[in-house]
């Protein structure tokens, strides 16, 4: 049988991109559109004194302005979160414009909204609003000591303080019997993602019936569509969200945003599309921040160097509000600060802030990079002080050689992992044992220019998934993954999924599984995404789980029209299903291979219905939600000098 997965294959996707033939939001004509122009805080936090819009309701082509007071009607609630961290869990109210006072530079205090991209902007300069600044907190631990006091209804900046302990005796027990131990503080910085294609998203209202499309650059239309309809108070089923081309996202496009919100409320107060995109001076007020957190982290360790235990007390910034996924960011990597190493005993603990600075969310990783980033420079930091190798006191370390699952200190169970191998692997490619004897003489003669080799050998969690891990973390929803195939009665293939690509080409790799199931060509297999209306049911992408989730739910929806198939061409040709072999795109009799009816004549045989099983319906269609019983957990080792 012929195998198309490992296969060198060009992506389905390219030629669209590379020929310029792709839409993005900011590509997609819609006549009538308004654009959206939104005043912006200059302030990190001010009480909003005053906002006077005449001017710029009579400057050239605007048709309205609003503040958030005139838009409070216009809510069913507050923007949403789909995780509690904890039940005591504080959680400011969040509205798409602020009323009263703003807590971060960026904040939205108005909207313009006028005929052209260019109007509604230069109408921005008219809206004046006064503001009565107040002292803001930017910093972590001063955030923490509530000197400043950000949202004064919660009484604290403290929003949750979420455990990990499963024995926190025997982590003092560890550390009381240590010879070497390591205490080290360490600061992930913000970062701001900042993808090729900026935000944007166009609300379009049907001329009757009250439905409406939101053309949006997202990653998470199904989601999105669910939040949309609890924010605006309308009917799911009314609601279409369409992902055009998305130029990149790495989670700073997993939320539900303001803009979005704005766009499809106005489009509906308006009764005209209503249309906005991100300027790129903008992003970095407008979308989410990524990272933020202060780590302290320490290391038992025996006087060998194996490390008894670690633990690991976190503050996280949380932001001046919550976006979607904010306060889970922490947790999702609260579970990874023993790293690839076989550490009994754990001790996590974080709790996350608020501050006067943008709201943090998911970006590369979400959370466990930061977690990698901990556990790493402890274990190097141990090595100095022992005078070992940082490579060998990684060997001391390593969980060994596993297959059929690993339970961890923090009550994970890795399926696999052999960790030795790759860190010898990447050691081998670099020329280590050189490079260390190159830094040592370069040291030695008072050389100027110094050699630095950096090493990390590192786990993740992928595949976020499994609805019930995902309930006992507090996420709202769950994790499964939808998809449907259809053998069409051509014999092509079409497949619809509930995955979401922004450059991860779904398009290529659903038809190298499709075709590896079925035996049909990668280029007979046309894949459907990102368009709720064709795409009913999904989760969307993040978290690494398109693959291992949506792409599952692929394989298993063959394997449902392979067993269906079956059963017809075992009808037809008057054998018992046990009797047929598939290979190659065709069932067989075992033992007389020339009694054989291809894949394809199965399909138009199941389309015409003339000849099938009684009880049987016409078609080959299945339908598949697949909710995996665990992540996955990649690993591998990086080198940098």
């Amino acid at each position: 049988m012929t195998t198309v997965l490992g296969t060198r294959l060009l992506r389905k996707e390219d030629a669209e991109i590379l020929s310029g033939e792709a839409k993005y939001v900011d590509d997609l004509a819609i006549p009538g559109a308004l654009w959206l122009a939104v005043v912006r805080s200059p302030h990190a936090r001010a009480r909003i004194r005053s906002i006077d819009a005449s001017a710029a309701r009579a400057a050239d082509g605007v048709v309205a302005v609003y503040t958030g007071e005139d838009l409070m009607g216009e809510w069913a609630g507050p923007l949403p979160v789909a995780l509690t961290a904890t039940p005591d869990m504080k959680v400011p109210a969040h509205y798409p414009l602020s009323t009263g006072s703003v807590n971060y530079v960026g904040e939205a205090v108005a909207v313009v909204v006028a005929r052209s991209r260019q109007q509604a902007v230069d109408a921005l300069e008219d809206v004046t609003v006064e503001y009565d600044p107040l002292p803001a907190v930017v910093d972590l631990e001063d955030s923490l000591s509530d000197r400043i006091v950000i949202h004064e209804d919660l009484g604290t900046n403290a929003s949750y303080t979420w455990p990990c302990q499963p024995d926190e005796a025997a982590v003092d027990a560890a550390f009381a019997a240590a010879v070497h131990t390591v205490k080290e503080r360490f600061i992930q910085q913000r970062l701001i993602p900042s993808a090729m294609e900026p935000r944007g998203a166009c609300a379009v209202p049907a001329p009757f019936g009250g439905d409406f499309t939101l053309y949006t650059s997202t990653q998470i239309p199904h989601i999105l569509r669910v939040l949309l309809a609890l924010t605006l108070g309308i009917s799911e089923a009314k609601i279409r969200i369409v992902a055009p081309a998305v130029g990149g996202g790495f989670g700073a496009k997993l939320n539900i945003y303001p803009e979005e919100v704005l766009c499809l409320a106005l489009a509906r107060k308006l009764k005209k599309p209503v249309r906005w995109t991100e300027e790129r001076t903008e992003n970095s007020q407008a979308s989410i921040h990524g990272r933020g957190q202060v780590q302290n982290i320490e290391l038992a360790a025996d006087a060998d160097g194996k490390v008894t235990a670690v633990r690991v007390r976190l503050i996280g910034d949380m932001g001046a509000y919550f976006r979607l996924l904010t306060p889970a960011i922490p947790i999702l990597g609260g579970f990874l600060y023993h790293g690839v190493y076989d550490i009994p005993n754990y001790s996590f603990a974080c709790t996350s802030v608020f501050t006067n600075l943008n709201p943090t969310d998911a970006y590369r990783g979400a959370g466990r990079p930061e977690a990698s980033y901990a556990i790493e420079r402890a274990m190097d930091s141990l090595a100095a002080q022992m005078g070992k190798d940082p490579a060998e006191i990684r060997r001391i370390n390593f969980i060994p050689k596993f297959d059929n699952g690993h339970v961890t200190a923090a009550g994970l169970q890795f399926d696999s992992g052999d960790y030795e191998p790759a860190l010898d692997k990447a050691l081998e490619i670099v020329g280590y044992e050189m490079l260390r004897k190159e830094q040592k003489t370069r040291r030695e003669s008072g050389s100027t220019t110094h050699l630095g080799i950096g090493l990390s050998s590192y786990m993740e969690i992928c595949g976020l998934a499994p609805s019930r891990i995902m309930a006992a973390l507090g996420a709202v929803a769950g994790g499964w993954e939808s998809a449907t195939v259809r053998l069409l009665p051509t014999g092509k293939v079409e497949v619809v999924t509930g995955t979401t690509p922004h450059g991860q080409a779904h398009e290529t790799s659903w038809s190298m599984i499709v075709a590896d199931k079925l035996g049909v060509s990668p280029d007979d297999v046309e894949v459907l995404h990102s368009d709720t209306a064709i795409s009913p049911h999904g989760l969307d992408t993040y978290g690494s789980r398109s693959l291992a989730v949506g792409g599952t739910a692929v394989a298993l929806g063959c394997d449902k029209i392979i067993a269906k198939a079956r059963a017809i061409a075992a009808h037809q040709m008057e054998v018992a299903e046990g009797d047929l072999e598939f290979a190659n795109s065709t069932f067989s009799v075992k033992g007389s291979p020339e009694k054989a009816m291809p894949l394809a004549g199965v399909a138009f045989a199941a389309f015409q219905a003339h000849n099938l099983p009684d009880g049987m319906e016409p078609n080959l269609t299945a339908e598949t939600s697949y909710d995996p019983p665990n992540f996955t957990f990649p690993f591998g080792t990086h080198v940098c000098v």
